[in-house]
């Protein structure tokens, strides 16, 4: 599982996120407060090459300038 945070361009919050729900790539997406607009929960398929991925399918999106991605790993 990775979370993603992506900064929107000023006053392009809603259309980034409308973005994104419509490529569903995402199985959780909120909105939030901070350096970063919007915070993503998705799923990499496993043989994808994730920094390849975020960038075909995250940063290709015209509202969105940057993103943080962090990848989680079961505690024990």
């Amino acid at each position: 599982m990775y979370s993603s945070r992506s900064a929107a361009s000023p006053g392009s919050t809603t259309r980034g996120a409308e973005d994104i729900a419509r490529r569903e790539i995402h199985s959780e997406l909120y909105s939030t407060s901070g350096e970063y607009d919007l915070l993503m929960k998705l799923y990499i398929p496993a043989d994808a090459d994730v920094g390849k991925y975020i960038n075909d399918h995250l940063l290709v999106i015209p509202n969105i300038e940057r993103s943080l991605t962090t990848m989680t790993f079961k505690v024990f």
